[in-house]
């Protein structure tokens, strides 16, 4: 129902109705001290590491850096790890146990 649609003893009605949350408004400002639209709830923002705001800035260079059509600089590879001879042949034993028994239960897979 519209505005447009209402009786004028509607209407009349409509604005006492209006007035009285209005007059209890500011009795409940009086009395708190706060207004009574005021949200109670603090904002609460997360926070973020530098280091994410870093890479995050570092990504968003690039894509400005893409949009202006000039050399996207790119990543610097981190170096892969190595890992030792001994290392690599205590993992491949591991592994071999690992199937052995996975063979023994009667497995297909690990």
């Amino acid at each position: 129902m519209t505005i447009l649609n209402l009786s004028a003893q509607q209407l009349r009605r409509a604005a006492k109705i209006k007035d009285q949350i209005a007059t209890l408004e500011k009795n409940l400002t009086r009395i708190l001290g706060v207004s009574a639209q005021a949200n109670p709830a603090p904002n609460k923002r997360r926070k973020m590491s530098k280091a994410a705001r870093a890479k995050i800035a570092a990504a968003q260079r690039t894509r400005w850096a893409k949009q202006r059509g000039a050399n996207v600089p790119k990543a610097a590879a981190k170096p892969r790890r190595k890992v030792s001879a001994a290392a690599r042949k205590r993992l491949a034993q591991l592994a071999k146990a690992r199937w052995a028994k996975a063979k023994a239960a009667g497995k297909k897979t690990l």
